[in-house]
């Protein structure tokens, strides 16, 4: 046996334990992947006394919630970027906030800069909310806080849904005690959602069904008319998926990007001290102090399965097998039981369904560092530092619903969007400890960029460069000599998300996230409560209910399920 390390995690890096220790007992449990998730579940485990090993094939935790510094002087958060959606609960269970937890609240939120001189901001304060939208709508402006508060109602329907597992049929025979209490639990369940909808009102579940199952321009056409305002938020309905505006279901997608909060201010989306992966760091030292290991630089081969189909444990790259009758995946579910899992384990028709699954991505991410801050031609605010138009969300190029879907088109023809549309970032604004001073980070969220075009390739250093310029020269119609501020940059495409962090086909949520793909069909229908069909092995991650971004809800929610099942077994 080895001392245990409870020292706080002073970077992204973990404990650095010999793959050959990890053998010398059992664990209680063991998680594939060093993810938020993985790590969540990991901490809620350990806290209930359980022995937990994370085993993290990369020499960072965090997953996609990872800060790195590719540059010297510039920390970025690759892939993840802004926090909103990590659950309330989790934040306050495992004391994030003593855990190296800190939040900038950003204030505007947004900012859609126009090429015809004109801008709009938006963010929590309701006066310059109004001020703004009446300088394109003064109808759409008193409709506004109608919209945010219609939204806000829906979100508090969902919370209950996002906190709890699935009310899902039991998958294998189990005792008596335990069918009387799954049918109990899924009798309660559906009995709170009934209670819910009711208090909502019948009008209020007809306009929630419509914004689940609407494309998220006729909902967003139904309440507003200046189409800057639609375009902006239109962005939330889209943002990550391989989806247009028109698409139907997107309008749901809008609704899980405002579902989060900062501090208890709902929808308010802040930056991270340290970049995203102080999230993870802190979730980490949740983890460490409640007596979990936690293992970077290990690579699972393959799960290691007995003759009656229960796992036992990991089989290591280097051949170290590690015992447990417990394992967590926070792996894509097709990296899950299409890699993971040994061969003629798994039924047919389930390899079917997660094979089938849409995991496809248009999305890519570029992490800049620039020696000054962007400065845009349409805005007369003059600020020698950082001014309101720097604080938040800038969408470029998203002046208009058809616009965005345009760029969609593009990648419907296995093109790069010819006028992409990007969201940037410039957390160096608020958080100076991730930038040299006087200098500054900037993170561009773009769609739309195929997995494999059809004019090039992205392994082509050329092709990668040109549609990098691309983007930076779009940027120049907005804030001229940008593109000469630029350092250096990291750009991760589709295939590099799924080389460098294993998102399969470069998906951020692990999976699509339509209405087919969501509650009891996540990630397959009959398997949504994070259990599978290999007995002791359990989804973790984003591919599992709730779905993706940074919420913690899968990790936290199947750590429950795994000791409801240890409690019966015992």
């Amino acid at each position: 046996m080895w001392r245990r390390q409870l020292r706080k995690l002073s970077s992204s890096t973990a404990t650095e334990v010999p793959t050959s220790l990890l053998k010398e007992k059992k664990w209680d449990a063991l998680v594939i992947g060093g993810g938020h998730n993985g790590l969540t579940a990991a901490a809620y485990l350990a806290r209930s006394g359980l022995s937990v090993a994370v085993l993290e094939r990369r020499h960072v935790i965090g997953g996609a919630a990872v800060t790195e510094e590719l540059i010297p002087g510039f920390k970025f958060s690759r892939c993840s970027y802004l926090q909103s959606l990590l659950r309330p609960s989790i934040i306050r269970e495992l004391e994030l906030g003593r855990h190296g937890l800190k939040l900038f609240k950003r204030s505007p939120s947004s900012f859609t800069p126009c090429l015809d001189g004109r801008y709009l901001l938006l963010g929590p304060d309701k006066d310059l909310n109004h001020a703004e939208i009446s300088k394109f709508s003064k109808r759409d402006a008193e409709a506004y806080p109608r919209y945010e508060l219609q939204l806000e109602n829906f979100c508090k329907f969902m919370d209950p849904l996002i906190d709890s597992s699935t009310p899902e049929t039991l998958q294998r025979s189990s005792s008596v005690n335990a069918r009387m209490k799954n049918k109990l639990d899924k009798a309660t369940f559906w009995a709170q959602c009934l209670r819910q909808a009711v208090s909502l009102g019948q009008k209020d579940m007809v306009d929630f069904m419509d914004l689940l199952l609407s494309p998220a321009s006729k909902v967003l056409n139904n309440w507003f008319e200046a189409e800057v305002l639609k375009a902006t938020l239109a962005t939330d309905a889209v943002i990550g998926t391989t989806a247009s505006v028109h698409t139907p279901g997107s309008g749901y997608v809008l609704l899980h990007h405002v579902m989060g909060e900062t501090d208890g201010d709902r929808g308010i989306w802040s930056y991270v001290e340290g970049g995203m992966g102080s999230v993870s760091l802190a979730i980490g030292n949740a983890a460490q102090e409640a007596g979990a290991t936690i293992v970077t630089g290990v690579e699972v081969k393959k799960l290691m399965i007995d003759n009656k189909g229960r796992v036992q444990g990991v089989l290591m790259a280097d051949g170290t097998e590690v015992h447990s009758s417990v394992v967590l995946s926070n792996a894509t579910p097709y990296k899950t039981f299409m890699d993971l899992v040994p061969e003629n384990v798994l039924p047919d028709y389930f390899l079917r369904g997660i094979k089938n699954s849409d995991y496809g991505s248009a999305t890519t991410k570029i992490n800049l560092a620039v020696s000054e801050l962007p400065q845009f031609k349409c805005c007369k605010l003059n600020y020698p530092n950082a001014g309101p138009q720097h604080m938040g969300t800038i969408h470029i190029g998203s002046e208009s619903m058809e616009e965005i879907h345009s760029a969609y088109q593009d990648a419907t023809n296995s093109l790069p969007s010819r006028r992409p549309v990007i969201e940037m970032t410039i957390p160096s604004v608020m958080d100076k400890t991730i930038s040299p001073s006087g200098k500054h980070v900037i993170n561009l969220f773009i769609q739309y960029t195929p997995y494999k075009p059809s004019d090039g390739s992205w392994q082509d250093s050329a092709y990668r460069e040109s549609f990098a310029q691309r983007c930076f020269n779009l940027i120049d119609e907005y804030a001229p000599g940008f593109s000469s501020s630029i350092i250096g940059y990291d750009m991760l495409t589709p295939p590099d998300l799924e080389r460098e962090i294993g998102l399969t086909g470069g998906n951020i949520f692990h999976g699509a996230m339509g209405l087919d793909s969501l509650f009891l069909m996540r990630p397959i229908k009959g398997w949504s409560n994070y259990r599978t069909p290999v007995g002791g092995l359990y989804l973790c991650g984003s591919g599992a209910h709730p779905g993706g971004g940074v919420m913690g809800a899968p990790g936290r929610n199947a750590a429950d399920v795994v000791l409801q099942d240890i409690k019966e077994l015992h």
